[in-house]
């Protein structure tokens, strides 16, 4: 059970790294790859301690 909860949250987590990545052009960040690196690894954490984020993160997922 918990190597399934496990595998959920990879692909919850690779999936939401993939999305911004692909939608990155929509947000109002700037665009240089480490930039971009850095703002898509660490989106959970962002998404919760950031208001701003969360509203480019959301940007970047419709599309």
């Amino acid at each position: 059970m918990s190597h399934l909860i496990g595998i959920i949250l990879f692909v919850v987590y690779w999936g939401g790294v993939w999305k911004f990545w692909k939608g990155f052009r929509r947000t109002n960040f700037n665009g240089g790859i480490v930039n971009k690196l850095l703002l898509s690894s660490l989106w959970p954490v962002l998404v919760i301690a950031n208001k701003s984020y969360r509203q480019n993160f959301q940007k970047a997922l419709k599309g």
